[in-house]
């Protein structure tokens, strides 16, 4: 990994220059990170049903690999979903007030709320989600038996080289191995959504009651921008409580895979269909080696005005709600934890642009460094930091989910500020502040 010929370029980056001409950012190949989603399902809410619906239907982000296995729920009435803290005594406060308000350190059924995502992980551990992820990773079939096809498809890897009987032998299928677990496996990653549902008519109905501060209200509808909560109540509760909020809060989980697991995976567990070694099919089918491990929490909500979609029936608006929360908590998780934040492709170098917009929650000003890949004698790819580029004010694209509903717009990307002769379209950006 050290012997680079820093001026060559990976063929993946040479295939960008010709799918930029079609305009197309899906042809723009590289390698992403990969996603499950859960939810927590919890019958008693209202709506439950509708957010659950379209929860299970909302597809993967395009910035991720789709690496969804068949759980997909967590259900608050599961008896093996037990939180590790003890019940305390819910909030004496009543109705949207203990639901809402981020001063109680407890949930609605009286549960620690900051044990919550130990029991998601211990739930999520005690039922193999792990080892189905890895299971999917390396095609494992009805026989028992692994292969290499997702991986080279992933990876833009020759999937002969990947074949773990040369990669034993071969210093070259060895590194080809361990760059796949780096870029590829290793960067799976487990979000679990806890949805709440309410109408903002409840919520306007407590602010023109009890609360008198733009502060408080962003405290009841768990709202981190003050800025927007002062949009909502500048023109009254009755304005402010036509339609709904959808609050979701997403716990962040990575799958376990090193040096040390990997190895235990290449020499115990791997077998494939044309010789298949009953041993190691029941020590795969045994094992609990593989984990996921927590790295974070986050809350995010989103609001649908009613009288912006007049033509919409409910289930509609909350559909719409949900999809945003979704986006908006995956924004936040990525701002927070640098591990979750993912690459995206330069579509032009004049202007400087992306295909990422509100959806992703840019701000002017947010910071992006520019990634050139670099092949390595080994076949395997490093990344060199060519320099940082800005978010330009007003040239932010609404990519948001149905936003061409609310309002229309001609900007099909976002814009950059940087040296517009130094970088070229298919090099990668990612966040960094």
């Amino acid at each position: 990994m050290k012997n680079l010929r820093p001026l060559v370029l990976s063929p993946i980056l040479l295939c960008c220059f010709f799918t930029f001409a079609q305009n197309t950012i899906g042809d723009i190949k590289y390698k992403r990170s990969s996603l499950h989603t859960f939810m927590v399902s919890n019958p008693d809410q209202e709506y439950s049903d509708t957010i659950q619906s379209i929860f299970i239907d909302a597809p993967v982000i395009d910035k991720f690999n789709n690496h969804l296995v068949k759980a997909r729920l967590v259900s608050k009435t599961d008896p093996n979903f037990v939180y590790d803290a003890p019940e305390v005594e819910a909030s004496k406060k009543k109705g949207l007030m203990s639901k809402f308000s981020k001063k109680s350190n407890t949930d609605d059924t009286g549960t620690d709320k900051r044990n919550q995502h130990l029991a998601i992980l211990n739930y999520l551990n005690g039922n193999h989600i792990a080892k189905s992820l890895v299971s999917k990773w390396f095609n494992r079939s009805e026989n028992g038996g692994f292969n290499m096809d997702l991986i080279a498809e992933r990876g833009f890897y020759n999937a002969s080289d990947l074949d773990v009987k040369i990669a034993n032998s071969t210093e070259r299928g060895t590194a080809l191995l361990a760059d796949a677990g780096e870029e590829l496996i290793k960067n799976t990653f487990v979000i679990v959504n806890d949805f709440k549902y309410t109408n903002k008519e409840e919520v306007a109905a407590v602010a023109k009651g009890i609360l008198s501060g733009v502060t408080k209200v962003a405290s009841v509808l768990g709202k981190s921008s003050l800025a927007t909560t002062a949009t909502l109540t500048s023109k009254g509760a009755e304005i402010a409580g036509k339609g709904y909020v959808i609050k979701t809060k997403a716990h962040l989980y990575k799958l376990v895979w090193n040096d040390e697991v990997a190895n235990v995976f290449y020499n115990s567990f791997w077998t494939d269909d044309s010789e298949l070694d009953p041993l190691k099919i029941k020590a795969f089918n045994e094992t609990d080696v593989f984990k996921l491990e927590y790295i974070g929490t986050e809350t995010s909500w989103a609001d649908i005005q009613s009288s912006s979609y007049s033509q919409k029936s409910n289930v509609d608006l909350i559909s719409v709600a949900t999809v945003r929360a979704i986006d908006n908590v995956i924004s936040k998780l990525q701002r927070e934890f640098e591990v979750f934040r993912t690459k995206t492709p330069l579509i032009s170098s004049d202007p400087l642009a992306a295909k990422i917009g509100l959806k992703e929650n840019l701000e002017k000003g947010d910071k992006y460094e520019v990634l050139e890949q670099i092949l390595t004698d080994e076949g395997t790819t490093e990344y060199k930091r060519l320099g940082v580029i800005k978010v330009e004010k007003d040239l932010i694209w609404d990519n948001r989910y149905n936003a061409n509903e609310e309002h229309t717009s001609e900007l099909e990307y976002t814009t950059f500020s940087g040296p517009k002769n130094k970088y070229y379209a298919g090099m990668l950006i990612r966040q960094i502040n």
